[in-house]
């Protein structure tokens, strides 16, 4: 009877000649992927740091100014002015002292993500923009702010640093600047949360748009401190504008990242 013999397995000298050179070609394809993604991080700071120069070229915060303040829409003296001539959807700058976020805010009310992958120059770009959404204008009682968590740090890469207690003590301020006025915000709450599914029950904190009546206002706020990862000893009282910041978060599945804040001078009631 013939013996069977069984599949004799390659030589290792010739699995070497075999996956030594589809080694190095993946390790070349990752490092050239690499390579992209860095030129493409750097292109795109780049720029916003150009924006930022017009708006503060002295360093440190954008120069606060009040709406008397306000230049005519020719005279160009302001820098947010001279951006909106560059740029018509530009409607106001974010700014937290000593961290990355330093950016102009889009609005297209008619398209409110179309700078989701769009530059400020309307050219493709991976971080996008930061923007106002659906349902919200800039001045209005409450303004959601919508932008990348992006893994370089830009954009709102550094919001979820704010689930660390210390860091909000470190930074309690945000400036949002309209075309109109300065204003400064407290950080009232940060807590994680996500889109929610039809009939999943939860504060969907990205539908209260209208905070013009007190009952929906007041409703809105004490989500917000219930839902927050720490007590920040802000308080909100109904008149005060309010805005959120709202990013992706990877703790789950469709997560987000939330920073709500209050004016720190109150506004008439609407």
């Amino acid at each position: 009877m013939a013996r069977y013999q069984g599949r004799r397995s390659l030589p290792w000298s010739l699995w070497r000649r075999i996956l030594l050179p589809l080694c190095g070609a993946v390790l070349l394809l990752s490092c050239a992927l690499l390579g992209k993604e860095l030129v493409r991080s750097r292109r795109e700071r780049t720029a916003y740091a150009l924006l930022s120069q017009k708006v503060h070229p002295l360093g440190g915060p954008p120069p606060l100014f009040t709406e008397e303040d306000t230049p005519a829409p020719d005279s160009q003296a302001s820098p947010y002015e001279a951006l909106h001539l560059e740029n018509p959807d530009f409607a106001g700058w974010l700014y937290i002292e000593d961290t990355p976020v330093d950016y102009p805010v889009m609005y297209t009310p008619e398209e409110p993500e179309y700078y989701l992958r769009r530059a400020f120059d309307k050219t493709e770009a991976v971080s996008g923009c930061l923007f106002i959404g659906a349902d919200c204008t800039p001045e209005g009682v409450h303004t959601i702010l919508y932008g990348h968590n992006m893994r370089d740090g830009s954009m709102f890469g550094s919001l979820p640093r704010y689930a660390e207690e210390a860091y909000q003590q470190a930074h309690p301020t945000i400036r949002f600047d309209t075309l109109a006025q300065a204003r400064e915000y407290q950080v009232l709450a940060a807590f994680y949360s996500h889109a929610y599914l039809p009939g999943e029950e939860g504060f969907r904190y990205y539908q209260y748009t209208d905070l013009t009546q007190q009952e929906i206002f007041e409703d809105y706020v004490w989500q917000s401190k219930v839902a927050s990862l720490y007590d920040t000893g802000v308080e909100a009282v109904f008149g005060q504008q309010i805005l959120t910041l709202s990013t992706c978060s990877y703790h789950q599945k469709n997560g987000t990242f939330v920073v709500v804040a209050v004016a720190a001078e109150e506004t008439p009631s609407p």
